[in-house]
């Protein structure tokens, strides 16, 4: 069975298989938790993605994790908010199960996630955690290899989101 739980703290930090970087379509760099991935683990990271030819919402792909604690980054593009009327939540749950497909693809078994999409897109916070929740239980019951999955959130109020949801 998978362990859920969330955490505040700094993903760039975090010791796992994988990290989830909330990526723009370039996949080059960006603010916020994509510019944080970045920084830390260097110019080999933004080399290895530009070879990738960017990503588009809802899709995901992998590089290695450079000068970062987690071996892997999987990089996927979350939708902006348009009042959730233009299958934002389903652009947001592909993000998630097609992580955690490339994961478990890959042999990995720990993956931690950011809030994708609730920074500069725009995604309503309480909105995004029952989209990433729902979305990350269902994808781990249908790959049973990943064995823990960590939501990494930025502050306070994110991490109670999360608890409440995963209680």
């Amino acid at each position: 069975m998978t362990e859920l739980r969330a955490i505040r703290g700094d993903i760039t930090t975090l010791d796992v298989d994988a990290i989830v970087n909330a990526a723009n379509e370039t996949l080059l760099g960006g603010s916020g938790v994509d510019g944080a991935i970045h920084a830390a683990a260097g110019p080999e990271l933004r080399d290895e993605c530009r070879e990738l030819g960017g990503c588009e919402p809802g899709e995901a792909k992998m590089t290695g994790g450079h000068r970062l604690p987690a071996t892997h980054v999987i990089h996927t593009v979350g939708p902006i908010w348009r009042g959730g009327q233009h299958g934002e939540s389903e652009v947001l749950a592909s993000c998630y199960r097609e992580s955690i497909r490339l994961a478990a693809g890959h042999g990995l078994a720990t993956v931690a996630f950011p809030c994708i999409s609730t920074g500069t897109y725009g995604y309503p916070q309480d909105y995004a955690a029952d989209v990433a929740v729902a979305a990350v239980r269902e994808a781990v019951a249908e790959h049973r290899s990943i064995r823990e999955v960590i939501f990494c959130c930025y502050s306070d109020y994110d991490l109670g989101l999360y608890t409440e949801r995963l209680a």
